[in-house]
C-alpha cells in the first residue's frame, strides 16, 4: 500500500492581522495572495495550480483561528533560503534558525512570522 502524491492537501495558517500577514507572506515568497471571505472567515489563498503535486493553502482570520509557535509546522519551498530569510526580517519576521543542512534532503531554516507562527523554509540547495 502507498500513495503516489503528497499527503497534505490543504493548509491554513491562523492570523490576527490579515493585511500584515498578507504583506509578510507576499514579500517573503514573492507571490500574490487572493483575498476571500467565506462566511465569517477572512482568507488569503496562496497561488495554486490545479492537478499539480503539492499542497495549496491559505491564511485564515476568524473565530477559533489563533496564531501559535507551538502548532503544526509548515515548510515552504524556496529556491533561495537566505533571500527568503532576509525578506522575512524586512517585514517584521524573525529568523529562529539560519539555514542548515538536513543531509541528502537539502537545507532548512526556521522563521517566526508577523503573527507569531513558526514556519520552515526548505530548499534542495
Amino acid at each position: 500500500m502507498g500513495v503516489d502524491y503528497n499527503q497534505v492537501g490543504w493548509f491554513e495558517i491562523p492570523v490576527s492581522d490579515m493585511r500584515r500577514a498578507m504583506d509578510f507572506y507576499e514579500h517573503v515568497f514573492d507571490v500574490t495572495l487572493d483575498e476571500q471571505e467565506t462566511g465569517e472567515l477572512k482568507m488569503a489563498w496562496f497561488p495554486m495550480k490545479e492537478d499539480e503535486i503539492g499542497a495549496p493553502g491559505s491564511l485564515v482570520k476568524g473565530k477559533g483561528y489563533v496564531p501559535s509557535d507551538r502548532g503544526v509546522l509548515i515548510y515552504f519551498t524556496s529556491a533561495d533560503i537566505e533571500e527568503a530569510c532576509r525578506r522575512a526580517v524586512e517585514k517584521g519576521g524573525h529568523v529562529l534558525q539560519e539555514k542548515f543542512s538536513i543531509g541528502e534532503y537539502g537545507f532548512v531554516a526556521m522563521l517566526r512570522d508577523t503573527e507569531g507562527n513558526t514556519i520552515g523554509i526548505h530548499s534542495r540547495t
